[in-house]
């Protein structure tokens, strides 16, 4: 779980770590990277969506590696289609990508990353999760909802949503993002309704702890949101997309507050553009996939 202070603040001027040349399939450009993740090493990786790719940046580096779906877009099993999101599982030293052009989840080896294997199929999935048990959240766009999967599941069990496609409370519509808890609470970017929903354990209906106020640009509204982090002490981080800032939501907060971005979308260090999955590293630095910009922006602690 992220141990953060609710006192902690960003700098407002970020850096590049990975992409920012321009839009590109060189090894230090990025097309449109939607998803990403970092491993205990504060190595990246990207899901570099157009560039149908998955792409390391190692702390520093100038360029990245890639590391899975180097042989263009196509269906084979070592080839990826606009992947969106990228977890690493630590127990089997490998990356779970949602290719969602193929509509599948693959487990691609770290180790031997020629190719990889599916491990779930008919899904059209932009946000997955692993918790500490080694359980995989998927959200489904097509479907209105979220599943749980473990090693081996045919079908998995829906967590979220599932009631089709609306905005009920029992109800998704165009789930993106999601993040489990250590109470095995998912959280979930209800994107189309403009919320964040919370769906506690075996719940039958989800929570509002973002938005649900109406697409919007105050600080009570969230538009077409994408990614969400939650910290320890439950407060909601959302990318929200379209209004090109990041923002905390406090529990039982009815408004949230800006933390990096809201300055219009732009190339500017203190600016974003469509940014779309943030994540925190073990110094809760963070970063956040800058979509339009094509590059991945970390913003540091403030320590001020």
């Amino acid at each position: 779980m992220i141990n953060i202070s609710a006192k902690t603040k960003w700098m407002k001027n970020s850096v590049t770590v990975a992409g920012g040349h321009g839009q590109g399939n060189g090894l230090n450009q990025l097309h449109l990277p939607y998803g990403m993740c970092i491993d205990e090493n504060q190595i990246i990786y990207v899901a570099d969506t157009y560039n149908h790719r998955i792409v390391e940046w190692k702390k520093g580096a100038t360029t990245g590696r890639i590391v899975a779906g180097r042989n263009g877009q196509g269906d084979r099993n070592d080839q990826l289609y606009c992947p969106t999101s990228v977890v690493v599982d630590e127990k089997t030293d490998s990356l779970i990508i949602s290719d969602y052009g193929n509509r599948r989840i693959m487990r691609w080896s770290r180790q031997n990353g020629t190719s990889g294997e599916v491990i779930i199929s008919d899904v059209t999935s932009y946000g997955i999760a692993m918790n500490s048990e080694g359980y995989l959240y998927v959200s489904d766009w097509d479907k209105s909802e979220v599943r749980r999967w473990k090693v081996g599941d045919k079908s998995g069990e829906v967590v979220a949503g599932g009631n089709g496609k609306g905005n009920r409370l029992d109800q998704l519509n165009g789930p993106f993002g999601v993040f489990v808890d250590k109470n095995q609470s998912v959280y979930v970017v209800d994107s189309g309704n403009h919320r964040v929903m919370k769906w506690m354990r075996d719940a039958r209906e989800g929570i509002v702890v973002a938005g649900g106020q109406g697409q919007g640009s105050s600080l009570s509204q969230l538009n077409h949101p994408h990614g969400v982090v939650v910290d320890q002490l439950g407060s909601v981080y959302v990318a929200d997309q379209c209004n090109h800032r990041i923002m905390r939501w406090c529990v039982d907060s009815r408004e949230g507050n800006v933390i990096v971005g809201g300055n219009g979308g732009g190339q500017g260090t203190n600016q974003l553009y469509w940014p779309l999955s943030l994540l925190f590293d073990e110094e809760n630095n963070l970063y956040v996939t800058d979509l339009s910009n094509n590059r991945i922006q970390r913003f540091n602690v403030d320590v001020k």
